[in-house]
């Protein structure tokens, strides 16, 4: 396409823009209403994988060591078990480490354990992690057959409901935000086909004079991809304002150990260009959509 042709397109799409005046608003509005429930959703989503993916990272296998293992034992094991594919990081533990976190874990209760700092009755023991937390049942599986192994603990049931909680609030949350965009799809394209209903005659009669689907589609591409963007912005502004009162409050949150939400930057950037996006295909789609019947002479 000739830049001059192109030139004219736009030009012509901000003109239709311009012209339509209440519906464009109206057009507007219906692409902010529903930009607004899809980002905030959005949000929600995004923080809410970020904290399963925190969760399931946070997942770690435990493998407790035979007492009787000596340390040539323990150091053919711990090799043994860095020839496993799919791990990410081993590191060793000592019985009297392992005592000092049970103690910290236990808070006041924990000073009672302090008696058994002279006959610790607890094993040395690698903590491992999986590159995919979703293969560590399998690289638990696979350690248990090893030799000098007293017990291999990764919390399996607490694990597998992990999990699958996770993958379900994913698919729910997909499916939401896609049901979100097509609705906004529908709206903006019967709101749209208002403004074009006024415009059927001139589309009929530039087809009869020879002018492609294409050249017709173009202003009107424009005009949605405008529609769009605009009816972005005020959506980026309340949820972007909200999220940043929400980082610099999040003391009630603090409390729980595990809620880790997203920073404002770079989040804040991302989530922009994300509703502008969509936006922008709202806008085009719901355009391309209402033109398309009168484009039928």
């Amino acid at each position: 396409m000739k830049f001059r042709t192109l030139k004219r397109h736009f030009k012509e799409g901000i003109k239709n823009t311009l012209r339509n005046g209440w519906m464009t608003v109206a057009s507007v509005g219906a692409v902010t209403t529903t930009l607004i429930l899809v980002s905030v959703f959005l949000v929600v989503m995004l923080n809410i994988n970020h904290i399963a993916d925190g969760l399931e990272n946070d997942v770690e296998i435990k493998v407790l060591i035979d007492f009787t293992a000596e340390q040539a034992d323990k150091d053919n094991l711990e090799q043994e078990i860095r020839g496993l594919q799919g791990i990410d990081s081993i590191e060793y533990s000592t019985k009297e480490e392992e005592l000092k976190k049970l103690m910290e874990s236990m808070g006041e209760q924990g000073g009672d354990w302090a008696l058994y700092e002279q006959d610790n009755p607890l094993n040395d023991a690698f903590i491992i992690k999986a590159e995919n937390p979703h293969d560590t049942g399998s690289i638990a599986a696979e350690i248990e057959q090893m030799d000098h192994i007293y017990r291999v603990n990764y919390g399996q049931d607490y694990v597998d409901i992990l999990f699958t909680f996770n993958q379900y609030v994913r698919n729910i949350g997909m499916v939401l935000i896609a049901a979100l965009v097509f609705t906004a799809i529908f709206l903006i394209s019967n709101t749209i086909k208002i403004t074009i209903l006024a415009r059927e005659k001139e589309i009929g009669i530039m087809k009869l004079v020879g002018a492609t689907n294409s050249f017709i589609r173009w202003p009107f591409f424009v005009e949605g991809m405008l529609l769009g963007v605009l009816g972005s912005l005020l959506p980026i502004i309340i949820v972007l304002t909200g999220y940043y009162f929400l980082t610099q409050n999040v003391e009630m949150l603090q409390r729980f150990s595990f809620v880790q939400l997203l920073p404002f930057y770079p989040f804040a950037f991302q989530i922009a260009g994300l509703i502008i996006g969509i936006g922008v295909v709202i806008g085009v789609w719901g355009s391309l959509m209402s033109v398309r019947k009168f484009l039928r002479v």
